[in-house]
């Protein structure tokens, strides 16, 4: 249900890697933008010792306070200046020049769920469904519509009747065949903001629910997934395209995509895998773990054929005990590009260059073929791996993955 009146009080919505010192080049593909840190301006000091300002000789007269009545005029003033330029101008400017977008023109907009009313307001006004806010608020308020109006995807035209565009968010959405694209490697808070994206379903509210404990009982496969403190669906949100008849509730859409998981990996050998990666590496490996390992694959490798490689060259160093150093575990934790600062100093157990093994949890839901990759790797001796947008050379010492890192930045 979205608040049809209530105003807005800042609502909130909603890992590639390389071992052993790797690196990627800067033209590397990476699947979450990095957040980049603005200096703050330094405040301007005046020099130790430096006059402020010069000091007239003659002496002044005390300044009188301003009047009362002064300070009430000129606030009148400037909220009548404030409401003429937010109520007048924007209407006459519209009438005079238009608002650039024909009418009659079909649109579709989302009403996300727990949105207030400037939210729908605003989105409202962005598709040119109305022109003026006010409009909205008029015809909220005529028609009663203040605890009426509900979330979900809307068809509308543009310079619509306020009026009627407030009856039909009453009367709730009037689209069907909503889809929703879930792509590869995303994680449970990307696919949340998606899904509220696509289908006006609360992101906060996908993420509170993406629980294993919640669905163990109805998925087999989720059983021991909730464990030491980590309960999360992470991994399990099996990337496909969604229809849905109308606006689903959360647990619609995460049952669906549950469904799609049993039934695209219902398939695959697990057992077989296990077995194989006993016998050539000495790890005993759970059907969860490797779904781990392929979320850190499909984070790191940027084609099939290179996750086969990533994910032998991770089953090598477990197997030598040596840390799996991946970048993608540790921007898991961060959300963003790892530095050297960030490895040495960040205390999680998604660090992999300051822990062994592997992560407590997948990283993102992988791809079925990242998973393939898991399950069956390359045979080779790979221990390191530099990828870039068009290049991956794997190497079994360090000399020749320094090597490999040498000639790709000349």
């Amino acid at each position: 249900m979205a608040n049809g009146y209530r105003k807005d009080e800042g609502r909130v919505a909603g890992r590639s890697s390389r071992p052993a010192g790797a690196r990627r080049a800067a033209g590397a593909r990476s699947r979450i933008g990095s957040h980049s840190a603005v200096p703050m301006k330094r405040a301007r000091r005046t020099p130790t010792g430096a006059p402020v300002a010069r000091r007239n000789a003659t002496r002044r007269r005390p300044t009188r306070p301003a009047a009362p009545a002064a300070i009430i005029i000129s606030s009148v003033l400037v909220l009548v200046l404030a409401g003429i330029a937010i109520f007048v101008v924007p209407p006459i400017h519209r009438a005079v020049f238009g608002s650039g977008v024909a009418s009659g023109q079909e649109v579709r907009v989302t009403i996300p769920d727990g949105s207030g009313g400037d939210t729908i307001a605003g989105i409202l006004v962005g598709a040119h469904v109305i022109e003026d806010p006010k409009d909205y608020y008029a015809a909220v308020t005529a028609l009663g519509a203040e605890q009426s109006i509900k979330s979900g995807s809307y068809q509308f035209t543009t310079g619509q009747d306020a009026e009627s565009v407030v009856r039909q968010l009453m009367e709730g959405p009037n689209v069907s065949g909503l889809k929703v694209t879930v792509p590869e490697g995303l994680t449970v808070s990307e696919t949340a903001a998606k899904v509220q994206d696509a289908l006006g379903v609360s992101a906060d509210d996908f993420i509170a629910q993406a629980k294993a404990s919640t669905y163990a009982a109805d998925y087999p496969f989720l059983d021991g997934v909730a464990h030491d403190g980590y309960d999360t669906l992470e991994g399990f949100l099996c990337p496909k395209t969604y229809t849905f008849e109308k606006t689903p509730t959360v647990d619609t859409v995460i049952r669906a995509m549950l469904d799609q998981y049993a039934k695209e990996y219902a398939a695959l050998d697990f057992s077989g895998a296990e077995s194989l990666i006993k016998s050539r590496y000495g790890l005993d490996m759970s059907d969860y773990q490797i779904l781990i390992m392929a979320s850190i694959v499909e984070r790191e490798g940027l084609t099939d054929e290179q996750r086969l490689n990533v994910a032998s060259t991770f089953y090598n160093r477990m197997r030598d005990g040596m840390a799996l150093q991946s970048d993608a575990t540790l921007m898991y934790e961060t959300g963003g590009e790892v530095t050297a600062s960030d490895i040495q100093t960040i205390e999680s157990p998604y660090n992999t260059y300051k822990n062994s093994g592997l992560t407590p949890t997948p990283v993102c839901s992988p791809s079925k073929n990242s998973l393939k990759a898991a399950l069956a790797p390359a045979d080779t001796n790979y221990l390191y791996f530099y990828i870039t947008s068009d290049k991956a050379v794997f190497s079994e010492t360090y000399d020749g993955h320094l090597a490999a890192i040498g000639e790709n930045s000349q």
